[in-house]
C-alpha cells in the first residue's frame, strides 16, 4: 500500500535518519552523533512512495519490505533496528550511542 512521503520523511527522521538536501532529499542513519553508510532517497516535490520505490528503500536501509513497513509505522524503534544492522554487519557493535531511547 502506497505511503504518503512526508509521513515515509517523519519516521525517518524519528528513527535516527537525518536529511541532507540535494538533487533529491537524502536520509543518512547516524547512530549517536556518527554517520553511518545507511541511506535512502525521496526526490523533491513527492507526494506517495508507491510501492516499487517503497521495496527499493527497504533495500538501501537494509531491511525486508515488511520491516521498513514497521519502521515507518512505528512497531519498530531505532534501537531495533540498530541491532538489526549490527546483527547484519552492516553497522559496527562498538558505534558509541546505540541506545538513543527512540
Amino acid at each position: 500500500m502506497p505511503k504518503p512521503a512526508r509521513n515515509v520523511a517523519a519516521a525517518l527522521t524519528r528513527k535516527g535518519f537525518r536529511s541532507h538536501h540535494g538533487d533529491h532529499v537524502y536520509y543518512y542513519l547516524y547512530v549517536g552523533d556518527k554517520k553511518t553508510s545507511i541511506r535512502t532517497k525521496i526526490s523533491h516535490g513527492e507526494n506517495e512512495i508507491g510501492e516499487n520505490l517503497l521495496a527499493v528503500m527497504a533495500r538501501q536501509v537494509k531491511l525486508t519490505k515488511k520491516l521498513f513497513g514497521d519502521l515507518v509505522d512505528c512497531p519498530l524503534t531505532h534501537d531495533q533496528y540498530v541491532k538489526i544492522l549490527q546483527d547484519g554487519g552492516h553497522v559496527a557493535k562498538n558505534d558509541p550511542g546505540n541506545a538513543s531511547g527512540h
